[in-house]
């Protein structure tokens, strides 16, 4: 029973009690359990007395008592924060939903968003989904022909609003469901088909090898730019994208663990001076080194057979320098992908010079992943089945280019552990792409020493 209810009762007893002591309903402090039993106040003698307050005092009680066991319609029972999170028809989680419902994104995207000085409505949009309005609108205008063909229920900005808001902000598809006030199924419905999109459809136009003169000629002057190498035209790197669940029924599970004890898949991308991928590749398990991972690619078989031409060379103390990508000591030494001499710069003075040069060059790429983990933080703890792992990966990393091309604010980078080992083994059929490399990089090395000396 409510107690205010029985506050107001009891007051009442005590105000009969004063005004006809001799019908008293409540018990004196003096007289004993037994008393009470053997001679009781019955309602009749209630309404016998003699005296007026009996019968008011009953007729209160009864009203009071009507009200205590009838509530208002207008009162919503309590319920527990949990049983609103997983109970889709409570009021609280309908009104959480109705914040994202498509009126909600409708009233900001179209009567709102135009009212707003351009560097608030961005800083709201990229708080919401990562990127500019500009950009937003840029994603949806490419995606809405396809999103229209598979004729989903909803529209498609929606459907890309909701999406990104789950690779920016890392969310499940659960957690996602509550919020929009959707079932998780077609949360990962829509999640599948937008990334999938992205990772197909957009991926031609976003992500591309730098074979152009124009684009060229742009990249390897960044490059020495920053590293006083001639003819740099890519950074490359790996990383391990960590997974939240693995399948109990995947086959060879222990080759998903990376190094770093998780399960995971790795990413492999390139990357020019301005940290846009011009490569991407989601190939192989957690538990496999970079070096494997990029002889397994399909940019590796184009370089290696020579089907990819870079119409721009120069000459370093004789040596024909091809544009040429930069990695690690991870990735093996040829002649169109350059390493380090050394991991702990222990080489000549030359060799250290040139280390220096191509390390800067490689710590563009590096940002480049930092920023993309940085940005769509569902790469920090990828909560997707793992047949959808590559295509989510490859999708946040068109994203990625866009908010680079856009020019959007970078985030505070995700920094990648330290690597250190020894340069993998050289394959057969790859001996004379490693003695040219060889060459090439110590043509460079005293080309660049020769040049610092002389300043």
């Amino acid at each position: 029973m409510d107690q205010s209810f029985l506050l107001m009762l009891t007051n009442l007893l005590h105000l009969q009690n004063h005004l006809d002591p001799t019908t008293s309903i409540l018990s004196d402090s003096s007289s004993s359990y037994s008393s009470s039993i053997s001679s009781p106040t019955s309602p009749t003698s209630l309404l016998t007395s003699t005296s007026a307050a009996p019968l008011l005092f009953f007729t209160i009680a009864s009203v009071l008592s009507y009200l205590a066991t009838h509530h208002s319609p207008n009162k919503k029972p309590k319920t527990s924060p949990n049983n609103d999170n997983n109970n889709p028809s409570s009021p609280s989680h309908a009104a959480a939903a109705a914040e994202f419902s498509v009126s909600a994104f409708r009233a900001l995207s179209t009567e709102h968003i135009w009212a707003m000085e351009a560097p608030l409505r961005d800083a709201q949009w990229r708080s919401l989904y990562g990127l500019s309005y500009p950009v937003f609108t840029t994603v949806v205008d490419k995606l809405k022909p396809y999103i229209t063909q598979s004729q989903l229920s909803l529209p498609s900005d929606y459907a890309v609003a909701m999406v990104l808001s789950r690779l920016f902000h890392g969310f499940s598809a659960k957690t996602l469901a509550t919020r929009y006030g959707l079932e998780p199924y077609l949360i990962s419905k829509i999640t599948n088909m937008v990334t999938r999109l992205l990772a197909t459809k957009l991926y031609p136009e976003f992500i591309k090898i730098p074979v152009s003169r124009r684009r060229l000629v742009e990249t390897t002057q960044g490059f020495q730019e920053l590293t006083s190498l001639p003819n740099i035209c890519g950074a490359i790197d790996g990383t391990a994208v960590r997974l939240q669940h693995l399948p109990s029924d995947t086959v060879n599970s222990s080759m998903y663990f990376s190094k770093y004890g998780s399960p995971s898949v790795l990413l492999q991308v390139v990357a020019d001076h301005k940290k846009i991928f011009w490569d991407v590749c989601v190939k192989a398990p957690g538990g496999f080194d970079d070096a494997t991972h990029f002889r397994d690619s399909l940019l590796y078989n184009r370089l290696i057979s020579g089907d990819i031409v870079w119409d721009k060379g120069v000459n370093v103390r004789g040596q024909h320098v091809r544009p040429y990508i930069v990695g690690d000591w991870c990735f093996p030494l040829l002649s169109f992908l350059l390493t380090p001499f050394s991991w702990n710069r222990t080489g000549s003075p030359a060799q250290n010079a040139y280390d220096e040069g191509l390390m800067k060059g490689r710590k563009m790429v590096e940002e480049a992943i930092g920023l993309l983990k940085g940005r769509w933080k569902i790469l920090q703890n990828l909560n997707v089945g793992l047949s959808h792992a590559p295509q989510t990966i490859v999708a946040c990393c068109v994203l990625h280019n866009l908010c680079q091309i856009a020019r959007e604010p970078e985030p505070e980078l995700w920094r990648e552990p330290e690597e250190n080992g020894s340069p993998p083994r050289v394959l057969e059929n790859e001996k004379s792409f490693y003695y040219y490399g060889e060459s090439l990089r110590q043509a460079l090395a005293d080309d660049l020493y020769q040049r610092l000396s002389s300043r």
